[in-house]
């Protein structure tokens, strides 16, 4: 086994997941965050192996969370549940942490371009933790690999969208070593749907809860 597990925070993924888990890599221990689909995730994941959890609490980073609290190796990925990425690319990202060269490895997407919000918000965002924190990078990471104890030790607080924006900055202002590798961006599975850029209403959401961990850590540096 490998000491890494994989956490995928999901709600009605079950079409992606009927594709995308046989593709997981062996050795690699699956966490699937059932979070309240309404579809049959819960059973395809266990079907195939998973083993999986759920989190009533709706939100990307109370999935997130509460993968993380489940897991117990020594090393976490977390990947979007939506057959967009290459599950097999969770190894080039580990081994950057494993070997010491990264305590937060990241994957950069190349190949299919997200919506239009979704560019636009992240990088707004990315500008905005430049200049905050000095750190220059090309993607928010969906696809990020780091230690478990040490992702549980910054503390993140948000549940919404805007985990992965707390994330970056607390890693950053910890001094934490933050590599980027560019990994395969696939269209989404026919069949889901994405609860940031799929609609306005998730789009906004995603921008309240972005504006939202900016002003509070902004408040957090002064």
């Amino acid at each position: 086994m490998l000491d890494c597990q994989l956490v995928l925070p999901c709600r009605d993924e079950e079409a992606a997941l009927r594709s995308l888990l046989p593709r997981v890599p062996a050795g690699l221990e699956v966490i699937v965050v059932d979070n309240g689909s309404t579809d049959a995730t819960a059973v395809v994941a266990a079907g195939a192996g998973a083993r999986v959890i759920h989190e009533p609490r709706p939100g990307y980073g109370a999935a997130v969370q509460a993968g993380v609290e489940a897991a117990t190796a020594t090393h976490v990925a977390v990947m979007d549940g939506d057959g967009s990425f290459d599950p097999g690319d969770v190894l080039r990202l580990l081994a950057l942490v494993r070997d010491g060269e990264a305590d937060l490895a990241m994957g950069r997407r190349r190949g299919v371009r997200p919506p239009w919000p979704a560019r636009l918000g992240n990088a707004l965002v990315l500008v905005t933790l430049r200049r905050r924190t000095g750190v220059a990078l090309a993607d928010l990471g969906p696809l990020r690999v780091t230690r478990r104890d040490d992702l549980l030790a910054l503390g993140i607080r948000d549940r919404g969208f805007g985990y992965p924006v707390e994330l970056l900055d607390r890693a950053a202002r910890a001094g934490w070593r933050i590599v980027e590798r560019d990994v395969a961006y696939h269209p989404r599975t026919p069949g889901t749907h994405s609860k940031v850029s799929g609609s306005v209403v998730g789009t906004l959401r995603a921008g309240r809860d972005f504006l939202r961990v900016l002003a509070t850590t902004r408040g957090a540096t002064r």
